[in-house]
């Protein structure tokens, strides 16, 4: 079996099977291939059902080198998710990973913004600008709400409920749930819609997309990067920032407002408690409040 034989099924397996975003798969079969140019410029003869224990070791050895231990971690768990694959396939017998060692890397805490902050950028944006209206709903839409970048961009009108309260968001793996949206989110979409979206042609395929950019078609990941750099820049924010930043921003600052760890976790739709719990971590000072507030010796 040829190397891209196999990196092209266990595309398709991680696509059709497991329901992972187009971004995730290539992540994982961007280390694969980390993995073919290491055995073609070392000219090492293996195919995917041959390679060993020993060769595998020897490139982990190698890239590690060259990367951070947080970057070597991830590909050995991306060359461990290929192999297990193999195996489950039953076109080895064995995973040549299983005696690997991940480097240990330490709690990796989000970056988050106060909300004086998010505040600011978000009141910074020049509304005299084209797409200055639609620039303040995204990154209102991206705080109130807490959505993935990705999120934001594939949001549909159909998606929002604003009689209810709720929007709907199809996440990773194309897992669909409903959050709820604060007023003035929904006032900022609502005006978007009537005072730029209603007057952009929507090209064929998006007319149902929210965010559109000047030529009727869906925003890009880089895009929404572009109009939070440029805003960041033009209030004198030195801090490195992205749109994930307001999505670890919202958890943050509604966990220590007093919301439950299980409602952050349903709004931010992730599968397990444990991805949640990284907010726990942020702020002592809200943990050492906790205990004073509610231990039953206070």
């Amino acid at each position: 079996m040829k190397w891209q034989t196999a990196i092209d099924d266990y595309a398709s397996y991680l696509k059709l099977e497991r329901g992972l975003s187009k971004n995730t798969i290539d992540s994982y079969t961007r280390d694969l291939e980390k993995l073919i140019d290491y055995l073609t410029q070392n000219e090492i003869q293996v195919t995917p059902l041959t390679i060993s224990n020993e060769q595998i070791k020897e490139f982990v050895y190698t890239i590690s080198k060259m990367v951070s231990a947080r970057s070597q971690a991830r590909i050995i768990s991306g060359l461990r998710s290929f192999f297990s694959y193999l195996v489950f396939d039953n076109l080895r017998d064995t995973n040549p990973t299983d005696l690997l060692e991940s480097p240990k890397i330490g709690l990796k805490l989000p970056d988050t913004l106060s909300e004086k902050e998010i505040n600011s950028l978000i009141d910074s944006i020049d509304l005299s600008h084209p797409q200055g209206e639609r620039n303040r709903t995204i990154l209102e839409t991206l705080y109130s709400c807490g959505l993935r970048v990705s999120e934001v961009i594939t949001l549909r009108m159909s998606d929002l409920f604003f009689e209810e309260g709720f929007i709907r968001v199809i996440g990773k793996g194309n897992k669909e749930r409903f959050i709820p949206i604060h007023k003035r989110a929904q006032k900022l979409i609502k005006l978007y819609i009537e005072t730029n979206r209603r007057y952009i042609e929507a090209q064929k395929g998006f007319e149902d997309t929210l965010f559109l950019n000047r030529r009727g078609k869906g925003l890009t990941r880089q895009m929404i990067f572009i109009i939070l750099k440029n805003v960041a820049e033009s209030i004198g924010l030195h801090k490195k920032i992205s749109p994930h930043t307001f999505r670890h921003s919202f958890a943050t600052h509604l966990l220590k407002n007093g919301a439950d760890l299980r409602a952050i976790q349903q709004m931010l739709g992730h599968e397990s408690i444990t991805t949640t719990e990284v907010y726990v971590h942020l702020d002592r000072t809200y943990l050492k409040d906790v205990l004073e507030t509610y231990h039953p010796r206070r």
